[in-house]
């Protein structure tokens, strides 16, 4: 038999695996090394070569796009159809089974399948029926609860409270929820997982069916299989099937969602006979971003091991940039992508990556600034997102009690009891008096008609609350009334409360809004100006108002370094890189904590093809406050030989008023300098961070200790030096 084009397209260990004798064989691919291409020929290879039945093979993946494309890229290469082969998710496959076995599984041949927002309102139905306070138990907390037991294969009975009052009640509420899913014949996402392994565990006959049919299971991304799954794929292998697994340890960041990197060592000693091959050999990147991310994730101690390597000239260093801030930061991107466009290069070639979502929105201010369209991946932007929409609202209801839709969005979030039929009552009285619904609302709890008693109790409690958060405020400058209004509104606190990753980061864009309003400098002609907090209102939709680039145009993309795994960029920038936000602050207190970090930094570093820059800020407003922080470890982590430093490093002391970086000799025309305090008529004294251009056109940007930071114009500034 001609196995040549299953085989002439691979390299010597891609050939080794995907030609590997019919045993348990773990694939540790690393970054860029074709694991896609291993999992296609390996297919190939058992129904060519190993005679091996379409109808025998199952093959798991993560997202129903890479199923797609495996069962596309295996009929390209055999000229046969695959519709014969199980080639799904996790979920997909589960559900496949339990809609065959549904009386087996205990099911209802008809159950439905919710998805998260649809539990979520479940949720809440069974909060009310236990007259339970959703201000005490969050029902996305309790989804999360419910959700990360059955990932680890956990019915209410198994759950260990280890006597906690409050453990035990989220027990109670589990097993209540299970309770209405019976009865409405309702499936979620993690219950046909566990399901479909309760289905085998306890029906042998069936279970040895399903083994003999499956005699070969190919599985990708295995380094993000959670407890549940790899359950499920332990038993479907027994003894008799064959694992084929491809992943990588070094490449496992999703522990927040119960993906287990041990895993990968639970395989080798369930197949001790297992055959290990390692696919080391790049395609993607450089020679010199290989090693400096080798160099970083060979300090993670819990690893398989294996070492990037790549053919041709070693590349570009990796270029790393210390800035000012994280204003100096954005802007440093901005040129640098200027001058990648300049050389004919496309701007989604361009690729921003940071660990919060947070920072976010200082980019988006200066490619908005400049001019260059981009795009936020995966994710909105930073106006656009619904928490800062939430508080948004609560401060124009502060400015202007008329707002309508401010407060309709608001009234009952977080959930305070006011429900829909209350707001009916509330809007049909606006209608009658022609009123806002502000006032129609006052009017209403004042006269004591129309509401009931615990929704007029909810609606006065939320006028005296904006009442209150009004007067506090008053006289504040803008950042301090932004912080007032995001503390005691409840957003902060309800969201804690949920204890998600997503709530972590709906919390951290909270704190970031507070430093937006702290870097706000209002264009506005004196003679117009507006109040600051109506001024900063005004900004924010105006902003959200512009709309991000389309999928399909040539913009920057901005993303989480989570959301670039499975991705690859020629021009790649990792800013943020301080301790405390890389790695985050969350992490520090566990060596488990510091190593998915660093897999995390690993993952950035190889999306990078071609060019890689690093920064960090010596100086960085986070929460409202500036914080003076030290470079990564990460960094540190790095041989100095593939580092090219693009300025010195600036050593920050912290006076009281204004930090004062080293004096470099690069000036601008004027003769002024980097690090020389300077004074202002209007702005008072500031510090010079940062310029551009020479001549009339000469630019300074200075941070004033009364103003902030503001560029300005040599020719117009009146600057004296001090």
């Amino acid at each position: 038999m001609d196995v040549s084009p299953i085989l002439e397209p691979l390299n010597e260990a891609q050939r080794e695996a995907v030609s590997a004798p019919p045993e348990p064989v773990l694939v540790l691919a690393g970054a860029g090394s074709g694991k896609t291409r291993v999992l296609v020929h390996r297919a190939a290879w058992l129904m060519q070569v190993e005679n091996i039945s379409p109808m025998g093979l199952i093959a798991v993946t993560f997202t129903n796009k890479a199923a797609w494309e495996m069962r596309a890229r295996i009929e390209a290469l055999l000229g046969l159809p695959t519709a014969q082969m199980w080639v799904g998710t996790f979920h997909g496959l589960a559900h496949r089974i339990l809609r065959r076995h549904a009386a087996e599984a205990d099911l209802d041949p008809q159950f439905q399948i919710i998805d998260a927002e649809d539990q979520l309102r479940l949720v809440r139905r069974v909060l009310k029926a236990m007259n339970l306070d959703e201000s005490r138990y969050a029902p996305r907390e309790v989804c999360w609860f419910i959700n990360a037991q059955k990932d680890d294969g956990k019915r209410p009975a198994h759950v260990d409270t280890n006597g906690d009052e409050n453990r035990s009640r989220f027990v109670q509420i589990y097993s209540a929820y299970e309770e209405a899913c019976a009865q409405s014949a309702l499936v979620d996402f993690g219950e046909l997982l566990l399901r479909a392994h309760e289905l085998w565990r306890d029906n042998t006959d069936l279970l040895e069916h399903y083994r003999r049919r499956f005699s070969h299971l190919l599985v990708d991304e295995f380094q993000d299989t959670n407890t549940i799954q790899y359950g499920w794929l332990r038993l479907l292998a027994g003894s008799t099937a064959v694992p084929f697994v491809v992943g990588d340890d070094d490449q496992s960041i999703y522990a927040w969602r119960g993906a287990q990197v041990g895993n990968l060592q639970r395989f080798t000693k369930d197949f001790p006979n297992h055959l290990l091959i390692k696919l080391e050999r790049n395609y993607r990147s450089t020679p010199t971003i290989l090693k400096a991310a080798n160099a970083v994730i060979g300090h993670n101690t819990s690893r398989l091991g294996k070492n990037l390597w790549t053919e041709g000239a070693d590349g570009e260093p990796i270029r790393l940039y210390s800035a000012f801030n994280e204003r100096d930061e954005s802007q440093f991107v901005v040129n640098r992508i200027r001058d990648w466009v300049a050389q004919g290069n496309r701007r989604d070639e361009a690729a921003v990556l940071y660990r919060s979502n947070a920072q976010s929105r200082v980019f988006e201010e200066a490619f908005l600034n400049a001019g260059i369209p981009y795009r936020v991946y995966g994710g909105l932007r930073f106006f656009d997102r619904a928490e800062i929409k939430d508080a948004l609202a609560y401060l124009r209801l502060v400015f202007n009690r008329a707002d309508d839709s401010s407060f309709e969005r608001v009234i009952n979030t977080p959930l305070r009891g006011i429900g829909a039929r209350t707001m009916d009552i509330v809007r049909a009285r606006a209608r009658d008096d022609k009123t806002p619904l502000w006032h129609a609302a006052a009017d209403l709890v004042a006269s004591g008609d129309g509401l009931a008693r615990r929704a007029a109790s909810a609606v006065i409690g939320f006028i005296r609350l904006i009442d209150t958060m009004a007067r506090a405020v008053e006289g504040l400058p803008l950042h301090e009334q932004v912080d007032h209004v995001v503390q005691n509104s409840g957003l902060i606190e309800h969201f804690k409360r949920e204890g998600s990753e997503k709530s972590e980061a709906r919390v951290e864009n909270l704190e970031e809004l507070v430093s937006a309003a702290r870097g706000f400098d209002p264009e506005t002609d004196e003679e117009d100006e507006l109040p600051p907090l109506a001024a900063f209102l005004a900004h924010a939709a105006l902003e959200s108002g512009e709309a991000q680039g389309e999928a399909w145009e040539d913009c920057v993309q901005l993303m989480t370094l989570h959301s670039a795994k499975g991705l690859e960029f020629p021009l790649v920038f990792i800013c943020g890189m301080e301790d405390g936000l890389f790695p985050h602050q969350r992490s520090a207190g566990s060596p488990e904590g510091i190593e998915e970090e660093r897999r995390l930094c690993y993952v950035g570093m190889t999306r990078a093809m071609k060019q890689l820059y690093i920064s960090h800020a010596e100086q960085r407003r986070l929460h409202g406050v500036d914080n003076y922080a030290v470079p990564s470890r990460f960094i540190g982590e790095i041989p100095s030989e593939l580092i090219e430093e693009i300025r010195p490093h600036l050593q920050i002391r912290r006076p009281v008023a204004v930090s004062r970086p080293r004096v470099r000799p690069s000036a601008p025309s004027s003769g002024m300098r980097l690090g020389q305090r300077v004074r202002h008529t209007k702005f008072g004294e500031g510090l010079i961070l940062n310029h551009e251009g020479q001549g009339a056109h000469a630019r300074v940007q200075v941070n004033f200790e009364r103003a902030g930071t503001k560029w300005l114009v040599l020719a117009y500034a009146n600057l004296e030096e001090l």
